[in-house]
């Protein structure tokens, strides 16, 4: 049969039913399956510190709507906002005690519908932050379930009960000691919380809870949200007997606790109830373990998700620098796994991570602006979807703390205390978190030379960066050559050629351990893009004749050299 299959294949390419041109490339542009959320740029908003309207040094919804012309300048499509629902804040609003309602911290839900107004006004759509792993023990759902083991709601969350002995071991993120099992002593019980301990994981088993999440979901989208992005959602499903893992598995908990049993169930459901009712964008935190496992989630067929936000690329960079053939690596294998079929998310940073240009890039005054703007090139310039963090488009880099007091992120604080704990080595860990710290990408947004960098009138709830009078958008606006118009018009250049969205990537010179370098081709267009991850100069072999082709963009102000690439260079030509 093998034989007879590629016998009939033989003779239609022949007769010229079947092109030996590649798919992407010979699409017609009716051919090409069209979704906003593919042509999109995403652009993230950490509420908290993205502007303060009433000077309680805390951003909210107010602050967003005075901006959102400035948002509309940037030429993004979307904005996703982090979680601004009712919540204690043990996690800055993953923990999440009421679904459909604002954190006071953020206004009220007339500031809300205000906001969503304005966005579609200026033709801003917006995406909605879902957490439902988990949801804050300050929840009333939790309230019931801790009341007593035959409430109504128990089996909205997991327990163990402790006459069963310890629970087996399971591995938090959060908590001081890393241990997911909290004894409850109101019903000598364990509940679970693969997070902080006031993270309680929801039970994914129980229809009635998943019936309470689509219902919330639906409320959102009847309010006219353009899209929902599910938090930790890999790890939603579990397996609920709890067998034990081997010894050690923490170090690699994505591997046990993602994608478990009846997970695709969910997300079925999920899309017969939500997704397939409105036109909405639907993302996941995680994409597994496999390309098998992305490909379950995101393809088109399986009615499932439009696409994973994997991390395997974000997670490279390294105190210690990282290798530019692994992420040449990472890219292209990601992007080969997803040629013809699925659809990928490309982003480098976002609220779980420090500073882009610092974790990426080169953050010395030198090179920052340069190496923020090849950082610029590179995301806009991949096959998927671009998804852009607050604040980067300027070249923010991380804060620079010194002193444990400056830190405001839970986890951070935890793992100091379990340090302290166990007799670890603060001063590694300081300069670990320098690095690494997720208040690094937390700062106020700098927007100006005054006071706290014009992001609050009061005391801001996470100190401002200090290089704020040098980097910001007042100044930047003023600048032809910063970071901030590179941006806006790389954005351009990504929306005027769709070659950049969709078309086939191949990457060339592929040892070069300093050149990223590829080729996007569709209908007849072809591009090549040269990217120098380093801050030296580099030679770079495209067998191209670069003299004769179209400069459409570069990061630096003279002319490029023909061969070498100078420190942190990004260009595109139109060959």
């Amino acid at each position: 049969m093998k034989l007879l299959s590629y016998f009939i294949v033989f003779l239609l390419t022949v007769f010229g039913f079947i092109s030996c041109k590649s798919k992407t490339d010979s699409q017609t542009t009716e051919q090409i399956d069209r979704k906003w959320w593919k042509e999109a740029v995403v652009y993230q908003i950490y509420p908290r510190s993205f502007k303060d309207s009433d000077g309680d040094g805390i951003g909210d919804l107010k602050g967003i709507l005075s901006k959102l012309d400035y948002i509309k300048s940037l030429g993004v499509d979307a904005v996703w906002l982090n979680p601004i629902y009712s919540s204690p804040n043990d996690d800055n609003g993953y923990d999440v005690s009421d679904y459909r309602n604002i954190m006071k911290d953020f206004g009220t839900m007339s500031d809300f519908d205000a906001l969503l107004k304005a966005m579609h006004e200026r033709k801003i759509k917006l995406v909605m932050d879902i957490v439902v792993n988990h949801s804050s023990d300050e929840h009333e759902w939790f309230k019931q379930s801790r009341s007593s083991r035959d409430n109504p709601y128990r089996n909205y969350y997991h327990w163990w009960n402790a006459e069963k002995g310890k629970p087996p071991y399971r591995y938090s993120l959060f908590d001081v000691n890393h241990d997911a099992w909290k004894y409850d002593s109101l019903t000598n019980a364990y509940y679970l919380h693969y997070f902080s301990q006031k993270q309680p994981d929801l039970n994914w088993e129980n229809p009635k809870l998943r019936q309470e999440i689509y219902d919330m979901m639906k409320f959102w989208a009847e309010k006219g949200v353009d899209g929902f992005r599910l938090d930790a959602f890999q790890f939603a499903a579990k397996d609920t007997t709890f067998p034990a893992f081997p010894k050690g598995f923490e170090k690699n908990f994505v591997q046990y606790y993602a994608m478990g049993p009846n997970l695709h169930t969910y997300l079925k459901e999920m899309h017969t109830e939500v997704f397939s009712k409105y036109d909405v964008m639907s993302v996941a935190e995680g994409a597994g373990n496999t390309f098998q496992d992305a490909h379950d989630l995101v393809d088109a067929d399986r009615n499932e998700l439009n696409m994973a936000y994997a991390f395997e690329a974000i997670d490279i960079a390294k105190p210690e620098g990282y290798s530019v053939l692994h992420l040449k690596n990472v890219f292209s294998k990601w992007d080969s796994a997803f040629a013809e079929k699925g659809w990928l998310s490309v982003v480098l940073a976002n609220h779980d991570q420090a500073r882009l240009v610092s974790r990426f890039g080169n953050d010395q005054p030198e090179f920052r602006d340069l190496s923020s703007k090849m950082l610029t090139t590179f995301l806009m310039s991949m096959r998927g979807t671009p998804y852009y963090y607050y604040g980067d488009e300027l070249g923010m880099t991380n804060a620079g703390f010194e002193k444990i007091e400056d830190y405001k992120d839970m986890p951070t604080l935890n793992e100091y205390q379990n340090q302290i704990n166990i007799g670890g080595d603060l001063k590694k860990y300081m300069e670990l978190i320098k690095f690494s710290c997720r208040d690094n990408g937390r700062t106020g947004m700098q927007w100006d030379t005054t006071a706290n960098a014009g992001f609050t009138t009061g005391t801001p709830w996470l100190k401002t960066n200090k290089n704020y009078v040098s980097i910001n958008v007042s100044a930047q606006e003023k600048d032809a050559n910063s970071c901030l118009n590179y941006f806006r018009k790389m954005v351009k250049l990504r929306k005027d050629n769709e070659v950049l969205v969709y078309g086939q990537f191949t990457s060339i010179d592929k040892n070069n351990p300093a050149v990223f370098a590829y080729t996007r081709e569709m209908k007849g267009k072809k591009l090549l893009v040269l990217l120098n991850f380093t801050n030296k100069p580099a030679a770079v072999n495209t067998g191209v004749d670069v003299n004769k082709a179209t400069l459409l963009i570069g990061n630096y102000t003279s002319a490029p050299a023909a061969e070498n690439l100078r420190p942190y260079e990004a260009l595109i030509y139109e060959l």
